[in-house]
């Protein structure tokens, strides 16, 4: 099993920055692929950005050019660095681990952006 626990979350403004963390602990060397995920108010889960245990980065067209995933391996923790943030991107953001058949998900960690 696969440990993750987010941070960095918090209230920015339109146009600023916010770095979120995802620290992960345990069955750690059999993870294939982190990824981040949001979820506005009554809307589904998505995707936000994914990076692989090679390194090969995928984004949502929403957030390409202004957020930024990547990874630290000797910290075990996967960031997402979002610029130019706008108040659509207000979301609880998730972090998710996947290995064979099996993921593994944080707790979330609440974005809110202001107009």
């Amino acid at each position: 099993q696969v440990q993750l626990v987010e941070s960095g979350g918090g209230l920015v403004q339109a146009g600023g920055s916010l770095r979120l963390s995802c620290a992960a602990s345990g069955s750690i060397f059999s993870i294939n692929v982190m990824a981040w995920y949001r979820q506005a108010p009554g809307k589904q889960r998505e995707l936000v950005a994914r990076i692989t245990s090679g390194g090969t980065t995928n984004y949502a067209d929403s957030v390409k050019g202004r957020f930024t995933i990547s990874r630290d391996n000797a910290k075990n923790t996967v960031y997402l660095q979002m610029d130019n943030l706008k108040p659509e991107d207000t979301a609880v953001y998730y972090c998710a681990a996947f290995r064979i058949a099996v993921s593994d998900w944080g707790q979330g960690t609440q974005v809110t952006v202001s107009s």
